[in-house]
């Protein structure tokens, strides 16, 4: 049984196949053309925090390769009517496969570890891979390979960050991040991140421009994530120097686009004359959640699961 909670649950032809698959759906989709891949499937979406992005790629998605999506909030009563095993074991006999956003990273690998059908990490506070392929699909696209690149993440190093760090170690792109000293990762994270490929170099840095200096890609996100309310204030200070404004980004590579996961608040991790400049790959970025996550659905239902584990 093949699952996608982190990168390290795919190899490095599978995530380039993944992406592959990404850009043909999207091509022949934008030239009106959609292949009912999933006729008579469904996928079960698991919601513990609020989502626009995540929810509407996914449900779209199953619907143009002809398959169907149920979203399951509160009311299917996830840990709290039953125990993960026996809700993982009945959804899963149900279901092609399921999409879990989740508070806990370890909520989605226990549901993982009883389903029947292939479990996808739609988020949890230490991971969002489907993020990272639409950005890897939008850095493609945008810059016409993903070879040679220096990806530059400046504010907190949270899920997201290190979803960007592991799916780039398996490709081989170097990715400089610019954080506080309090919020950086720590050296056991760092080699967790990095253990595909141990002589990999992850430069962390507390001076943003440092970070931003020749990149081609600038990646931030809010200061403060769900669940991190009362921590506002605190979390303001310690990164009022890591905003992403024209002053930043003007140290990066002339052509460098740039990337926030959404949603943003402006004014504090970015200006809105980044957010709307031509640099910004923002509006694509988030379009393409629907196809790179396409793409990972054709992968793990359609070719994965012909492939032993």
């Amino acid at each position: 049984m093949r699952h996608f909670i982190t990168f390290d649950d795919v190899s490095v032809a599978e995530l380039k196949r993944i992406l592959e698959l990404a850009q043909t759906i999207k091509a022949d989709y934008q030239a009106g053309k959609q292949q009912k891949y999933f006729v008579g499937k469904s996928l079960a979406l698991i919601f513990e925090k609020q989502s626009l992005r995540t929810r509407v790629s996914f449900e779209a998605g199953m619907t143009h390769l002809g398959g169907a999506s149920m979203f399951l909030g509160d009311d299917v009563g996830f840990g709290k009517r039953e125990s993960t095993a026996d809700f993982s074991r009945v959804l899963s006999s149900m279901v092609d496969a399921i999409a879990f956003r989740a508070k806990k990273h370890e909520s989605v690998v226990e549901l993982a570890k009883y389903s029947s059908c292939p479990v996808i990490n739609a988020l949890t506070d230490k991971a969002h891979p489907c993020q990272i392929l639409a950005d890897l699909l939008t850095i493609q696209e945008r810059l016409g390979a993903l070879q040679n690149l220096k990806l530059a993440w400046v504010g907190d190093a949270n899920n997201v960050a290190a979803s960007l760090v592991r799916g780039c170690v398996k490709l081989g792109i170097e990715v400089v991040l610019g954080t506080p000293k309090k919020h950086q990762f720590d050296a056991e994270t760092v080699r967790q991140m990095t253990a595909f490929d141990p002589n990999y170099q992850l430069t962390q840095t507390t001076d943003p421009f440092e970070a931003v200096k020749g990149a081609h890609a600038v990646f931030t996100d809010v200061w403060v994530s769900m669940g991190q309310e009362a921590e506002e204030a605190e979390r303001k200070r310690d990164f009022a120097d890591y905003q992403v404004n024209a002053k930043l980004l003007a140290a990066a590579d002339k052509n460098c686009i740039f990337l926030h996961c959404l949603p943003a608040r402006r004014g504090l991790e970015v200006t809105d004359e980044v957010m709307d400049s031509p640099q910004s790959a923002i509006v694509q970025e988030a379009e393409n959640r629907l196809h790179a996550q396409k793409g990972l659905l054709v992968w793990l239902l359609n070719e994965a699961e012909k492939v032993k584990s």
